[in-house]
């Protein structure tokens, strides 16, 4: 039977969350281009490690926190657009198809929260990421990524009644 080597099982995850990784930058830079550019670099600054140093069961979680870093690292230059969400070619995750208008509605209530908290209910709500992968992406403790998630929706759901009753 033929096994696959190390390499091409980390070519196979690379591929597999390819779209993942473009749409998780799309969402923070606004620029399809820009987002492609970001996964490109984080892939080739990945694909540096030496294979014996990687652990497959880790390489989803290395791309995303180096995507991550590379969008953080491009804001702190101010070359940020304003998240915009037309245009994206969204995967399908599940067998619902994620709507753009539903994204940008999304995207509208985030604004009006703390950074860290958005961020925490975008990763979780918009790019289907777990709270694990989300604290090892943000180097933060997963009790302290539950916390802005919950602090995050309660204020959102203050937010809708509060709109409600007006």
């Amino acid at each position: 039977m033929f096994r696959k080597s190390k390499r091409e099982i980390i070519n196979g995850i690379i591929e597999d969350n390819l779209d993942y990784l473009v749409r998780f930058a799309y969402y923070r830079t606004s620029n399809r281009s820009v987002a492609e550019d970001i996964v490109y670099d984080a892939i080739l600054k990945f694909l540096e490690r030496k294979p014996e140093n990687i652990r497959p069961e880790s390489v989803r979680m290395y791309l995303f926190r180096i995507v991550h870093n590379l969008c953080l690292d491009r804001s702190r230059t101010g070359i940020r657009n304003l998240v915009s969400l037309e245009g994206l070619e969204i995967a399908d995750t599940s067998s619902e198809i994620f709507d753009l208008e539903d994204a940008d509605r999304i995207n509208v209530c985030l604004d009006g929260l703390p950074t860290r908290e958005a961020e925490v209910i975008r990763m979780n709500v918009v790019d289907n990421l777990s709270f694990v992968e989300i604290s090892a992406i943000l180097a933060i403790p997963q009790s302290t990524a539950k916390s802005r998630y919950k602090s995050g929706m309660d204020k959102l759901r203050k937010s809708f009644i509060n709109n409600k009753k007006s």
